[in-house]
């Protein structure tokens, strides 16, 4: 996967089109990833004790791979992901932005 925790992603489809926020967990195998603040569902939740109140609560739910795209820290706009091969003592691949070329850390 060319996106990992706690890059900032811009979600392009969905009810949170045009949102922004920060990945918060990848499922590489489903090929899904969790946003913060994104794609939000309520979960109800039971009282347990005497007294105490039940409660909503809004979970984050996983989004679709395809329907975010990663938002260049150099340059600032939602971006393709490209990979280049740095030579060296081992061969590593870096990320790098397709608009501006500047490398993803």
């Amino acid at each position: 996967m060319k996106i990992k925790k706690n890059d900032t992603v811009k979600v392009l489809a969905g009810k949170d089109k045009g949102k922004s926020g920060k990945v918060v967990r990848v499922y590489p195998a489903d090929m899904k990833l969790v946003v913060e603040g994104v794609n939000l569902v309520v979960k109800h939740v039971r009282a347990r004790k005497q007294g105490e109140r039940g409660q909503r609560v809004y979970l984050p739910s996983p989004l679709r791979l395809s329907k975010v795209q990663l938002v260049c820290q150099s340059c600032g706009k939602a971006t393709r992901v490209g990979s280049r091969v740095v030579e060296g003592a081992k061969q590593k691949r870096q990320r790098v932005c397709k608009k501006c070329t500047a490398t993803i850390e």
